[in-house]
């Protein structure tokens, strides 16, 4: 499961690293939690990459209300292209979320431990997600829910993790023209940890309200 991330370099970085011409400005966020907004990544028509700030947890197209987004905050990898509020997203509405890390927690004795996720050389972590547009009650909302797959062996505490793509996994990932699940289940497998560290933080974590630096300082 992937349930708290980490917003704040990962945005400039991330627009000079796949060359997005318009600057989206967004304050730095440290603990994002389920049901909020979200900076993304996705293509247009003609394929060009553009910013976009859904909710978290897919509200799929077609559902009655939009409180089944809070159960939709993870889609399976492996069955993504199956499900029903997938499927459709799956092969027209793919998109990123660029983050500086994520959090898991482990449990220590009767306490949930916190632990920050990154990439050591502090280069953003590009999450595969899926977005899509709810329209209903006067409302207009777009959402997105974070791809999972089976852990690597640094996330050895957890049994999943999310779906993490290169620079130029990303390419193939937005590419509009890509409509089924072949050309793109060789992304969905579990990321390397060989330039992937974590390390426990402050608690306060716990609680979306704590959102500021000291998110993802060290502590012992």
């Amino acid at each position: 499961m992937c349930g708290r991330i980490a917003q704040a370099a990962a945005i400039r970085k991330t627009e000079q690293l796949l060359r997005i011409l318009k600057r989206f400005e967004l304050p730095p966020r440290f603990n994002i939690a389920p049901s909020q907004p979200a900076a993304v990544v996705r293509s247009d028509a003609e394929g060009n990459l553009e910013w976009a700030l859904p909710r978290w947890g897919l509200v799929p197209h077609w559902a009655k209300e939009p409180k089944t987004g809070y159960k939709m905050i993870n889609a399976k990898a492996e069955t993504v292209a199956e499900k029903p509020a997938y499927r459709g997203p799956f092969r027209h509405r793919r998109c990123i979320v660029p983050v500086d890390g994520f959090y898991e927690w482990k449990e220590e004795g009767k306490v949930k431990q916190p632990y920050f996720i990154h990439f050591r050389d502090q280069t953003p972590v590009f999450l595969a997600g899926l977005w899509d547009h709810w329209q209903g009650d006067g409302q207009d909302l777009e959402t997105f829910t974070v791809l999972t797959t089976t852990a690597n062996k640094l996330l050895d505490f957890h049994d999943r993790m999310p779906v993490i793509l290169t620079p130029e996994d990303v390419t193939t990932w937005l590419d509009p023209k890509i409509q089924s699940k072949a050309p793109l289940e060789h992304l969905l497998r579990p990321f390397s940890e060989g330039n992937m560290e974590t390390y426990p933080v402050d608690r306060r974590v716990n609680k979306p309200s704590f959102d500021d630096p000291a998110c993802v300082i060290p502590v012992h």
